[in-house]
């Protein structure tokens, strides 16, 4: 669950980027002990084995190695593209080189970043990293984090972060906008809530910054905390409303069932896509059950709202040939009336009464569909639905999914949409 969006697949500029680091790594290696040399002794107590568990455990909630991580940073060295609304960022490398990572920060400066968004040198840091969630760790995490960073395995790998489109490439325009949108402040435990509720609110509020992909932003790029947790688009798919929404949140999920979604990716109702997908396998599948049920006892809380994505009602789809061709092109993995069919047997998940399906954004089916999925928690993959039928008639199935079965989703699903996501997802 992250602010911005990763790129599925490196692009040419990205490509290029990456060549030039390769030329300055040399370059770092030989400056490295000069610029270490020349820097104040910070003071290195090392962190005993229990202390860089715990921060590693830590550092797993905060999913920290799927942004910090890419084939030529390599772990924690940084180098990931994210894509904004404003132009693009590279994730900066977090291991402790004292060149081009975290190797002369204190432990101050890092809880600086992570509780008021501001760096060692003090510049502002943007919101694609989530210090707006991440303000509500406690001094205690945060220097746990920085103890087990301190024992990864450096990488030297120089990245040049900011490539946003001006006037936002300017740091200081930030400083506008926390004053806008940002109150930094740790976690203030419920008093009127139990232990298992706050544990919930601390992981999904704060560290685990669910919001970062599951609440709508404005036009400004921040998050609407009002609507919070109903849903938001990330890139090529949409993150589900994770209220206590019926319809297309978790109002009829077991808290039992929410756990095992973020402990395997996947229960009787849904499997983990995209993004989310991800996120299971870096980040929530290594949290404990108290936590994951905690996370989820929090969830189930919040109040049921529909997301603001789409307002209109929903309307009937009267295409009588659409269930044939469903039928034709989807049953054989999901079943004629969209049940799903076990994993064990390469079958797909339901589609009745799934939350991707019935988003009011159509993106994640029209994703899926298009794009096709790869295959994980032991589920085939699926090739594109493009093969064998036009434009019209996936859109015409995928309308017909939306809508059957119980299945309450307007079917506004069009083939123009068909073609910009093939766009979007052909090779680059």
């Amino acid at each position: 669950m992250r602010n911005a969006t990763a790129a599925a697949k490196p692009s040419r500029t990205r490509n290029e980027f990456a060549q030039f680091s390769a030329m300055l790594r040399p370059l770092a290696v030989a400056v490295s002990p000069i610029l270490l040399a020349a820097q104040p002794a910070i003071a290195a107590d090392t962190p005993g084995a229990e202390q860089v568990a715990r921060g590693q455990y830590l550092a797993r909630m905060g999913d920290c190695i799927s942004c910090h991580s890419s084939s030529e940073g390599g772990e924690y060295g940084g180098g990931l593209r994210i894509n904004t609304g404003f132009g693009h960022l590279i994730s900066p490398n977090i291991t402790f080189d004292p060149a081009t990572g975290i190797g002369t920060w204190t432990k101050d400066d890092f809880w600086n970043a992570l509780h008021n968004g501001v760096k060692k040198n003090g510049e502002y840091l943007y919101p694609a990293m989530p210090y707006s969630f991440f303000t509500r760790t406690t001094r205690a995490d945060s220097d746990a984090i920085y103890d087990f960073l301190s024992t990864v395995p450096q990488q030297i790998y120089p990245v040049d972060v900011n490539h946003l489109d001006f006037p936002f490439s300017i740091r200081a325009t930030m400083l506008a906008w926390n004053e806008l949108y940002f109150t930094p402040g740790t976690y203030v435990p419920d008093p009127k809530r139990n232990e298992t509720w706050n544990r919930g609110a601390y992981i999904v509020e704060g560290l685990g910054h669910c919001g970062a992909c599951h609440d709508p932003r404005n036009f400004m790029g921040a998050v609407e905390r009002s609507e919070r947790l109903t849903g938001g688009r990330i890139g090529d798919w949409f993150a589900t409303n994770l209220t206590a929404n019926k319809q297309t949140g978790l109002g009829t999920w077991s808290d039992d069932e929410v756990v095992t979604f973020l402990k395997k990716g996947q229960n009787a109702r849904m499997v983990a896509e995209g993004p989310m997908a991800e996120v299971v396998h870096n980040s929530l599948k290594h949290l404990t059950d108290d936590d994951l049920m905690a996370a989820a006892v929090y969830l189930k809380s919040v109040a049921a709202e529909t997301s603001t994505v789409s307002t209109a009602p929903p309307v009937s789809f009267a295409r009588p040939e659409a269930a044939t061709l469903f039928v034709n092109n989807c049953g054989q993995c999901h079943g004629p009336q969209g049940n799903g069919k076990p994993a064990a047997t390469g079958g797909g998940p339901p589609l009745r009464g799934n939350a991707l399906v019935v988003a009011p954004d159509p993106t994640n089916v029209v994703r899926a569909t298009v794009g096709g999925l790869p295959g994980h928690f032991g589920r085939v993959p699926m090739s594109s639905q493009l093969n064998g039928v036009t434009a019209q008639q996936l859109a015409d199935i995928i309308n017909y999914v939306r809508t059957s079965w119980g299945n309450d989703a307007s079917p506004n699903v069009t083939p123009a949409m068909i073609f910009a996501m093939q766009a979007s997802t052909a090779p680059q």
